[in-house]
């Protein structure tokens, strides 16, 4: 039995929300029992004992929507590059980057990123990748890493014809036989969706085939508006907006998650909430790209699932939240919002989108839940409790705080130590395989 204890304890369980002196017994992969440290020592023998040394306690954050394949681009200058709009970052830097990834970029660029996530109390992440330099097997890498690192994954492959037909084809098997495997797979650590880029790269010849190999137990992961061109195409090609597309393609669902949704108007709400489609906001890419701002504040207002993710931009969860919540109060001139949003966006909705995928309760400690459970090194200046919690992660708190991570009743890191690889070999590696990604780009 792992006991995690000697902390204030946050469940996000409304039934026991909060226990000052409070601990979690962790059997296997599940939470056993929560309760306060005495009575949970009282109850269960302890094989491991995780001592939060008065810290916080609180479960494991998820992300939805990552970028693995993006690892590499750190200190990256491309001999060329000077985008004048968003399509010029795509091609000039993202798409110049995935063009040129081998599978063994791919695992080191996804160990990177898992590591970091690991560090920054992040266990379950849902990323979308592309690497058209070596496409067969890339998901196959990316979940031998998240298995190897303990990180729950759901995963897809980013199909587009913007290298050409082949290319496509082989980016819907390549989703499609790694749907198969995970959905074969009983460790509640691997799942699988359709994986689009957006509808401007993808034409109704390859929207068929994606549609005729996608296993009726998933949905789509794809960009929706993130430009306007995006929109402008769509109107031009098929003389209809981006979502109608899609909801002519059937592609809308509840098991379907659309990516950041910036240029939707409310009709196209009206369609995502109909078909009880999600979405997932990516606050710092789209400041960071000059997209827009999206109409999130909106979309949660109308009950549409809308959950909180990072793009690739950071692994840390608690930065994405105070992006957020500072994006809308300055995009709105209202200093009131985002307060519940984003923080329902991060705890609850993130947590309703992994349960589309993963069996287990996340995002929760209570009985039978995953144990996927964070230790903060956080001792505040004022009162702490489940009324507040949110108000000192938005202000106190920083991924960096996470000393303790447990993913699936497994301790990844403890007291900064991660305990599932050595960092130093890790890292090692990433700067071997980046050099040559490198290098590959710029001769």
């Amino acid at each position: 039995m792992l006991i995690v204890g000697n902390g204030k304890l946050f469940t996000r369980n409304s039934e026991k929300p909060y226990i000052e002196n409070g601990a979690v017994a962790i059997e296997g992969t599940k939470v056993k029992a929560v309760g306060t440290l005495d009575e949970i020592r009282a109850d269960y023998k302890e094989d491991t004992f995780v001592d939060a040394k008065g810290g916080v306690i609180m479960p494991a954050f998820i992300n939805t929507h990552e970028h693995i394949y993006s690892a590499m681009a750190r200190g990256l200058a491309i001999k060329g590059y000077n985008p004048q709009g968003f399509l010029d970052i795509l091609d000039g830097q993202w798409w110049t980057i995935d063009r040129h990834l081998t599978l063994e970029q791919t695992k080191y660029s996804a160990m990177d990123t898992l590591l970091s996530c690991i560090r920054n109390g992040v266990t379950t992440i849902f990323d979308h990748h592309a690497s058209f330099g070596q496409i067969k097997g890339s998901l196959f890498a990316i979940a031998d890493a998240a298995k190897e690192l303990g990180v729950r994954a759901c995963l897809c492959y980013e199909i587009s014809d913007r290298d050409g037909m082949d290319k496509a084809k082989e980016s819907v098997m390549e989703n499609a036989e790694f749907i198969r495997y995970a959905l074969q797979d009983d460790s509640d650590l691997i799942a699988g969706m359709m994986g689009m880029h957006a509808q401007f790269t993808i034409s109704d010849q390859t929207m068929e085939l994606a549609a005729a190999n996608k296993p009726d137990e998933v949905g789509y992961h794809i960009h929706v508006a993130e430009g306007i061109e995006d929109l402008h195409d769509c109107l031009k090609k098929y003389g209809k907006r981006i979502v109608d597309r899609l909801m002519d393609w059937q592609i809308l669902g509840e098991k379907t998650l659309l990516g950041h949704c910036i240029y939707i108007n409310p009709h196209e709400m009206d369609l995502i909430q109909a078909t009880n489609t999600m979405v997932v906001h990516n606050p710092e890419s789209n400041m960071g790209n000059a997209c827009g701002c999206p109409p999130t504040m909106e979309l949660v207002k109308r009950g549409i699932l809308t959950g909180l993710g990072t793009d690739g931009y950071t692994h840390d969860m608690t930065e994405s939240y105070k992006v957020a919540n500072v994006l809308h109060k300055h995009h709105l001139c209202d200093a009131n919002a985002a307060w519940g949003e984003v923080p329902k966006m991060l705890f609850e909705n993130n947590a309703q989108i992994a349960g589309r995928y993963f069996k287990a309760p996340l995002g929760v400690i209570k009985e039978g839940a995953a144990a996927d459970v964070i230790v903060m090194d956080y001792d505040p200046p004022t009162h702490l409790d489940e009324n507040n919690l949110n108000s000192h992660i938005l202000f106190g708190m920083t991924g960096r705080d996470v000393v303790t991570t447990i993913g699936n009743g497994k301790v990844l890191m403890q007291d900064r130590e991660v305990k599932v690889a050595d960092p130093a070999e890790v890292m090692a590696k990433c700067r071997e395989s980046s050099a040559a990604l490198w290098k590959s780009i710029n001769g």
